[in-house]
């Protein structure tokens, strides 16, 4: 807080004195004129300090005064230090009433002397009070106007005197009040000790922690906000009222007319009251349309919907509380549905009475195995089937540089030339790298190594407590740089083909726009898969990016030091509850049966931990803030910007992905000025990448932007693109073919000389981290 400063002291009060003459200021020369009425006078900018006349005896009738020299400058007025208080301003001694005086003849007035040479000009002195009228002789700081003493900087001539009036009997000036000093003068400002401060952050934080681990993660105090909003703009909107009464009118009408026809149609109404979305599956076994529930699942459809419209579309709600809000209840709607108890499900009741009771029995069993598993720290039952280097990511390689945060791998050659431009692939942190590696069949390094390319892999160390203070820049240097470095030295000369996918992608970008901004130009080309460099419309995960969610989340990474891989997966699954969640609660608790895992299933099991400053830096300056589009992110203290990248760049989307969505994805039109190659896959975050040639049911479109053509918006671009059928992995190959050079002889594995030697066999030691 801020110190009250003392105020600066005041003049003491003048007191009576013996009969005095007036008496005229030594330090300079005065013009004494007939006596008028006084005005104010102005603040004196530099007055010089007065010494006041001794007293004398009665004063007598005042002869005409001689013309006075010049006054030389005074020696008194020295600089006076600002804003202290003058000690020299001693209080004048008021002068006791005198007795009349005659009036003298006027005097002719003098002519003026020869200007005084300036004297030494004085620092600011305290401003002058009012002038009391003559009568009062005033303290020294405040100079009547009938013997003014000029400012000190610059001494006037002296006049003649002309006769003095008649002096009124002077009046005491009654003394002030001593000022009380306050306690806290010379005080240091006040400040909370250290101890208090971090006591009272440390209990604030460890609570929150407690807190998230009981909510998943999710902030109570975000999802009370959002519900207020919502419910407080719906209970002054009369008119969405009673628009929600007329629409559960209706569908109370449309379900009553459903039933009535199902009745007489001996439970076949030929047609559904409501048909479900789409990517909705839980009640598409036919067992379902037969009465009564076919009426039970049509009824929660058109609860599902009311509530949709009660959720949406009320004036005043802001997009992100109304969004949070239809999520939530979607979410508790879900937990209610007919699909999810044993009691109104038809398939769970046909499966329970055709094994008698049996198939709970090992639901049960399922369940108290799971619980045991989630309990002890174990992994999932079915991944010890997929082991890294010997069930998945078995692709030949060897480590050939290593730091605290990456393994580098370089892939075996499988052709006799491949292309001089190397291939470096950067994959997301959140997962370990092999989903491009997984079964021989549907490995993406081993079809690019047999396509005649160099690869190299990062493998992301899974890091623990003591990585918490690994930030986003030490995931650029020590992560994609490194990398780069490490390249250079064993394929020197040649630029780089670099490849991110997920946030891979995005620090791929990061690390592309710092180089184009430093000059380093090598990258021959940017790949992008399923990446997002703006994040305004980042798919449903922006749910939980606010103030109030991101410092909950903080709280419990504080705490730990890294974020979690099982609060990490429930924000995940929470996006696609229905398929990730309850179906596999149906599936092994209820028909007591065991999803068998595939190595796509093992790889999703196999998550990784966050680091607490990273992550915290991730979802603010990215999610949050928006700082990467909009040009604030800085790297090196200085912004950069991904219209300085002139690399030519290949960007996949994928058509189902709750992640990056397509959409955001395709916004690198608009944040880059060069070449752009944009594919629209089928499938989801994962399983559109991971489209090997030959896999069933695959199509993609393709369309590119030369560097000066204008844009074009998503969906001008979806009516526009061509659509081809199989892996869009073959369009790449084409689109890189085109941009390398002609095939040389392979490089050798690492370089020792430079000190990269080879440290290891691939998969790694990293990839085995738990």
């Amino acid at each position: 807080m801020d110190v009250a400063k003392e105020p600066p002291q005041e003049s003491k009060s003048v007191t009576a004195a013996a009969p005095a003459a007036p008496t005229v200021s030594a330090s300079a020369a005065t013009a004494l004129e007939p006596a008028a009425p006084i005005s104010m006078a102005a603040p004196v900018t530099a007055a010089a300090p007065v010494v006041a006349a001794a007293p004398e005896a009665a004063a007598a009738p005042v002869k005409a005064a001689a013309p006075v020299k010049a006054a030389a400058p005074v020696k008194a007025a020295a600089p006076v230090k600002a804003a202290a208080p003058v000690k020299a301003a001693a209080p004048v001694m008021a002068a006791a009433p005198a007795q009349a005086i005659t009036p003298a003849k006027a005097a002719t007035p003098a002519k003026p002397a020869t200007p005084a040479k300036a004297a030494t000009p004085a620092k600011a002195a305290t401003p002058a009070k009012a002038v009391t009228p003559a009568t009062a002789v005033t303290p020294a700081t405040a100079v009547t106007p009938a013997t003014a003493v000029t400012p000190a900087a610059a001494v006037t001539p002296a006049a003649a005197v002309t006769p003095a009036a008649a002096v009124t009997p002077a009046v005491a000036v009654p003394a002030p009040a001593e000022p009380i000093p306050s306690p806290l003068v010379g005080l240091p400002p006040e400040r909370d000790s250290f101890a208090a401060t971090a006591l009272t952050d440390i209990v604030d934080r460890t609570v929150h922690a407690a807190t998230a681990r009981l909510t998943g993660g999710m902030s109570p105090a975000a999802l009370a906000g959002a519900y207020l909003d919502w419910a407080l703009h719906l209970a002054a909107a009369p008119g969405k009222q009673m628009r929600l009464a007329e629409k559960a009118l209706k569908k109370s009408a449309r379900f009553a007319g459903y039933a009535a026809n199902c009745a007489a149609n001996a439970g076949q109404p030929g047609g559904l009251c409501i048909e479900p979305l789409a990517q909705d599956k839980r009640f598409s076994d036919p067992s379902w349309q037969r009465w009564p529930y076919n009426l039970i699942h049509q009824a929660f459809l058109l609860n599902q919907q009311w509530w949709f419209n009660a959720t949406t579309g009320v004036r005043g709600v802001s997009e992100k509380h109304e969004n949070q809000v239809q999520f939530t209840a979607r979410q508790i709607l879900d937990v209610f549905s007919p699909s999810n108890s044993p009691l109104t499900n038809p398939e769970v009741l046909e499966r329970t009475a055709k094994e008698g009771g049996m198939n709970l029995l090992r639901g049960m069993q399922n369940m108290i195995e799971d619980m045991q598993r989630g309990l002890s720290g174990e992994r999932p039952p079915g991944l010890e089937n997929f082991v890294p280097g010997r069930d998945v990511a078995i692709t030949p390689g060897k480590v050939v540089y290593r730091n605290r945060l990456i393994e580098l791998i370089q892939y075996a050659p499988t052709t006799d030339t491949v292309r001089p431009e190397p291939v470096l692939i950067v994959p997301a942190w959140i997962m370990k790298y092999y989903i491009l590696d997984l079964s021989p069949e549907n490995s993406m390094v081993r079809w690019l190594t047999g396509q005649g390319y160099t690869v190299f892999m990062v493998s992301w160390t899974n890091p623990g407590p003591e990585d918490r203070d690994l930030g986003m820049d030490d995931y650029r240097t020590l992560g994609v740089m490194a990398a780069l470095d490490a390249i250079s030295e064993i394929v020197p000369g040649q630029r780089v083909h670099a490849t991110g996918y997920c946030l891979g992608g995005t620090m791929l970008s990061i690390a592309a726009a710092a180089m184009a901004r430093d000059g380093d130009d090598r990258l021959a080309s940017v790949s992008f898969f399923a990446a997002q460099a703006d994040f305004k419309e980042a798919g449903e995960l922006t749910l939980f990016i606010d103030e109030s969610q991101l410092a909950f989340l903080e709280n419990m990474m504080w705490e730990q030091g890294y974020l979690d891989t099982t609060q990490m997966a429930g924000a995940f699954q929470m996006l696609r509850s229905n398929d990730l969640v309850w179906s596999r609660i149906i599936r092994d608790y209820l028909m007591g049966e065991r999803q068998e895992l595939n190595d796509l299933m093992s790889w999703n099991a196999d998550a990784t931990r966050m680091p607490y400053r990273m992550h915290s830096e991730y979802l603010r300056r990215l999610f949050l803030d928006n700082d990467l589009a909009e040009g604030r992110f800085k790297v090196d203290g200085r912004p950069i910007a991904l219209t300085d990248i002139r690399a030519p760049i290949f960007s996949v989307g994928t058509v189902k992905d709750h992640v990056a969505p397509w959409r955001s994805a395709y916004k690198i039109h608009l944040l880059t000025d060069t070449e752009v190659t944009f594919v629209l896959t089928g499938g989801g975050h994962n399983a559109g990448i991971v489209s090997e040639p030959g896999h069933p049911r695959r199509s993609y479109q393709v369309l590119t932007r030369a560097q000066d053509d204008r844009y074009v918006d998503p969906d001008a671009w979806l009516a526009a693109a061509e659509k081809h059928e199989g892996s869009w992995w073959l369009e790449w190959a084409r689109w890189l073919d085109a941009r390398s050079g002609a095939p040389v002889p392979p490089p050798p594995m690492g370089n020792a000389q430079a000190g990269y030697r080879v440290l290891g066999d691939a998969p790694g030691t990293y990839v085995m981290q738990r």
